[in-house]
């Protein structure tokens, strides 16, 4: 670790936080992925002109400071990993919204943009008018040529969106269903996720839906057994004997 020589003298640039932050999410965040995530994403929205203010994945994931700042000793999970993690409960707890939009390019495959937006009554505004799919935004599309569609439903003409702010869709937008993923839910109701316990929820998540795996964190929860040992046998039981079965 290197030691920090301290903050440079004179006029230094600020980042606006809202106090709610501090309040309200800051007591709730467990892990380390999600505060930096959040944080870094309040310093690089703070530099976006314009609305809507949002980062695609693309940039998240070219992020060298961010990338650099996410890497924990003793952790093998490559850092963009731990980006997607702290996405992903960031997304889960409503500090962020996410659109999902599929770009396809003349002779290329599909290639999906995933556009995050702090949660703000203006975001929110912006995603209410995707959904409609009247109007797309410039930015989002973030391509020269090629058209974009969500979902195959919304298409764009190539070329429409060079000289103005927002392009007319015909069809309609819908902002993909967020469901926290295996690892969010761990950390939420149980704790820290070590290398181990990583590995074994990778291959719980491949083996069973992920509504079974949903349920089973709220079946442990409701009997205060929290522990991946206790869902684990839930998820096997349920394999073998039939998740009504045993409900029933």
């Amino acid at each position: 670790m290197t030691g920090f020589v301290g903050f440079p003298s004179g006029k230094n640039p600020y980042v606006p936080v809202p106090e709610v932050f501090f309040t309200v999410l800051l007591p709730e965040i467990e892990d380390s992925a999600e505060l930096k995530v959040t944080l870094h994403l309040f310093w690089l929205l703070a530099q976006k002109k314009g609305n809507p203010r949002c980062v695609s994945d693309h940039d998240l994931l070219a992020d060298s400071v961010l990338l650099r700042g996410l890497k924990r000793r003793g952790d093998p999970r490559p850092p963009e990993e731990r980006l997607r993690q702290g996405l992903e409960q960031a997304l889960a707890r409503g500090t962020l919204l996410r659109i999902h939009l599929r770009l396809v390019s003349e002779g290329n495959d599909a290639e999906v943009i995933q556009w995050y937006f702090f949660n703000t009554a203006r975001s929110r505004k912006v995603v209410d008018e995707l959904q409609g799919g009247e109007m797309v935004p410039v930015r989002l599309l973030n391509v020269e040529h090629g058209q974009v569609e969500q979902e195959s439903i919304i298409t764009v003409p190539a070329g429409a969106y060079t000289s103005n702010k927002w392009v007319e869709a015909p069809g309609n937008i819908q902002v993909q269903d967020e469901r926290p993923n295996i690892f969010v839910l761990y950390e939420q109701n149980i704790g820290f996720l070590s290398p181990l316990i990583a590995d074994q929820l990778r291959d719980a998540a491949d083996q069973y839906p992920p509504e079974w795996i949903e349920a089973a964190f709220r079946e442990a929860v409701q009997h205060n057994k929290r522990k991946w040992s206790y869902i684990s046998a839930i998820l096997r039981r349920w394999e073998t004997e039939g998740r009504q079965a045993w409900n029933a």
